[in-house]
């Protein structure tokens, strides 16, 4: 299932049996709200939030399934300099994978092919 209609690749290789993905603009926000219950003060945060943005979209490449259940999980199983390092890894991945809305014109094209939606009757509207 494809994620975005925008984005060139879905999933960056860690190299080490480990996976990032992109995730939905969903998941972003669960993982923010998430982030927020962590952290008892404002230091705290930026920790949290990564935390469980990594929960979402670290997975074993093997079968994609998440590597941490949550991002309590990511806080105790991760140094905060690995959580930091991973993040700013995925936070590159999605800048360049996920180009925005300043698309050339053959990226606007590709877009629109993508969007196109197929009728379920297979029926081009005249029926």
């Amino acid at each position: 299932m494809s994620l975005s209609m925008l984005a060139g690749k879905e999933r960056l290789c860690l190299g080490n049996g480990f996976d990032l993905r992109l995730l939905s603009a969903l998941e972003v926000l669960q993982a923010r709200r998430e982030g927020s219950e962590l952290a008892e003060d404002g230091r705290e945060l930026a920790l949290c939030s990564n935390a469980c943005l990594l929960a979402r979209a670290l997975e074993r490449s093997e079968d994609q399934t998440p590597v941490f259940s949550d991002g309590k999980a990511v806080l105790a199983g991760m140094t905060a300099e690995e959580i930091a390092r991973l993040a700013g890894r995925w936070s590159g991945f999605r800048q360049e994978n996920d180009p925005g809305l300043d698309l050339p014109e053959d990226g606007l094209e590709q877009v629109k092919k993508n969007s196109v939606t197929i009728p379920e009757n297979g029926c081009g509207g005249g029926c």
